[in-house]
């Protein structure tokens, strides 16, 4: 499978999106309509994030992702979200199975100065950072 196709699976497909994103760029109207809840939930499930990830993530409080419950994430929220599950898929890629990415998300890491990959996706830079070290990992350049 594919990341790409390992986004759109974490997200639920066609049925929770209401669409069937193809290619990055289908992407774009994804995060500009706002993703629906839906696939945020079905997304949060399956990759058995904590409210604690989640709101550090997305940079919001629970309250104020219940709110989204029957609706969309704002095209910001909906950003970061995608970025997590983005990385989530590069590095189920790069580790071999969900399990190992996400072991590996919540394990401090040298590389990273001690932190936690997963701390460090609530800005751009820091996911460049992780896939940065995914990318050592996947060419066995690691440290």
């Amino acid at each position: 499978m594919s990341e790409m196709e390992a986004v759109v699976e974490m997200l639920g497909g066609k049925r929770a999106l209401g669409a069937n994103p193809r290619r990055e760029r289908d992407f774009i109207s994804l995060v500009r309509e706002g993703v629906p809840f839906p696939a945020f939930q079905k997304a949060s499930e399956s990759l058995e994030l904590s409210l604690t990830e989640l709101e550090r993530a997305l940079g919001l409080s629970a309250r104020s992702l219940l709110r989204r419950k029957h609706g969309r994430l704002n095209p910001v929220e909906s950003e970061r979200f995608l970025r997590l599950v983005r990385v989530v898929a590069r590095a189920e890629h790069v580790l071999g199975a969900r399990d190992a990415a996400l072991d590996w998300l919540r394990t401090p890491n040298p590389a990273l100065g001690g932190e936690k990959p997963i701390s460090l996706l609530d800005t751009e830079i820091g996911a460049d950072t992780v896939n940065e070290v995914l990318g050592r990992i996947e060419y066995t350049v690691y440290g």
